[in-house]
């Protein structure tokens, strides 16, 4: 398939948020971007609540899959309309998720998916016209490889970026890091977190079941990284510091800043390795005058204004720990079955629906990234959102892409006795020394 000549759209499915692009495939130019929640959400913040309600009823299945359908069209008319242009100029689409946001988004049956051996109902790229999706125009929209398991077209998207054609094309890098180092360490971390290992032309890909805790989603003052999130902040000494997406007063905290302010936490010494948050009397600084109780539970009290408290619970803290353990967990697995040490790893590449880029050192203090991974970390903003635009501006088809997904080895890890005991072993937060 050839996808476009003049204008086309990408959409990022994310279980938490959509992102979406206009492009001209001409020059590879965005230009329009826009995002929104996800409106699925009503069925549940995660993957494994949306699947739930998909099997028990088609009345539901349907009902999603028209949200996300309506959600996307609102979304290109907005595209458009900063643009100055109409949909009749619309050449092609792309679109990418995770396993399960594919299947909704086509509103096909998912009792394959959801349970065990977890097998996508596709796995090349399919085309299918929008007026499938409930659009009033019919356009080709291309729905990006499904690799197996819960590995989805936004991490096809993400690796082909960075990596291209056979591992050989032009990929993007985060500045001061080589382009092909022979092992890369790719994370696209979500509620769906999506890891990768590209080690001498060999990629082996799982998931994780991360929760929303990195995007913001399910937590007490959880939001997506829109205008009013708090997705910046930074402890000195006993004081906080915080920047705001947008401007006026917080409404919420967004995945970057849950990071953020877990490991400052951490540093601080008022969350102990066991993800404890210690009451006011064990906190030697004025860090304890911010612990408080809400509805029994200890919260770290971020910011509080005569309206207002945004502030991460002790649960919101044991989501974090809990994610951590079980993306550290993955990345352990497909190094061992790489048969490549962590020491060896020569770049770290993390994208994700944050809000903010993440601070390397951030999650080496909540015990995502070792000391070493640090130094050679880079963020890419939107990177399955690039991978979607790049694939939308190939100028021979979505061949080179099918070939390239069909690289992409999946390792699954649910119910496997080493992911289990790994998970079990990385729950702790590392010591501070």
């Amino acid at each position: 398939m050839k996808l476009s000549e003049t204008l086309a759209i990408a959409f990022d499915i994310g279980t938490t948020t959509i992102s979406a692009s206009l492009i001209d495939t001409g020059t590879g130019e965005r230009l329009a971007h826009a995002g929104a929640l996800n409106p699925q959400r009503e069925f549940g913040a995660d993957v494994v609540l949306r699947l739930q309600a998909a099997c028990e009823s088609e009345a539901k299945l349907l009902r999603m899959s028209q949200l996300v359908g309506d959600e996307t069209l609102r979304l290109t008319h907005e595209l458009l309309d900063r643009a100055g242009t109409d949909i009749r100029h619309i050449r092609g689409v792309a679109m990418a998720g995770n396993p399960a946001m594919e299947h909704l988004l086509l509103g096909l049956p998912v009792r394959s998916l959801a349970f065990p051996p977890h097998r996508p109902s596709f796995k090349d790229g399919i085309t299918v016209s929008t007026r499938r999706l409930g659009w009033e125009s019919d356009t080709n929209a291309y729905i990006f490889p499904l690799p197996g398991g819960f590995v989805g077209g936004d991490l096809v998207a993400f690796l082909y970026g960075a990596l291209g054609e056979g591992l050989n094309g032009s990929p993007f890098s985060p500045p001061g890091l080589p382009l092909t180092p022979a092992n890369s360490l790719f994370l696209d971390l979500g509620t769906n977190a999506e890891i990768a290992l590209s080690a001498e032309g060999r990629i082996f890909a799982t998931s994780a079941a991360a929760g929303p805790a990195f995007e913001g989603g399910n937590l007490a003052c959880g939001m997506a990284a829109l205008p009013g999130a708090i997705n910046r902040v930074v402890f000195t000494g006993d004081k906080i510091g915080f920047s705001v997406i947008g401007s006026g007063a917080p409404r919420g905290i967004c995945g970057s800043a849950v990071i953020d302010t877990v490991a400052g936490l951490i540093e601080a010494g008022v969350v102990d390795t066991t993800g404890r948050l210690l009451p006011m009397g064990e906190i030697p600084t004025n860090l304890g005058n911010r612990i408080a109780e809400i509805d029994g539970e200890p919260v770290f009290i971020l910011y509080m204004d005569s309206s207002r408290r945004i502030y991460l619970s002790q649960q919101d803290i044991r989501e974090v720990q809990s994610a951590k353990a079980a993306i550290r967990a993955g990345i352990e697995i497909l190094l061992r079955r790489a048969d490549v040490p962590a020491d060896q790893v020569q770049r770290v590449v993390l994208t994700g629906s944050f809000g903010s880029e993440l601070c390397a050192s951030a999650l080496k203090s909540i015990g995502i990234l070792s000391e070493k991974m640090v130094h050679i970390t880079g963020f890419v903003h939107e990177g399955v959102l690039a991978g979607i635009e790049k694939a939308l501006c190939l100028r021979e088809g979505t061949g080179g892409l099918e070939r390239f997904s069909r690289l992409i080895r999946v390792i699954p890890l649910s119910g496997t006795p080493a992911f289990e005991r790994l998970f079990i072993e990385q729950m702790n937060f590392p010591v501070i020394s």
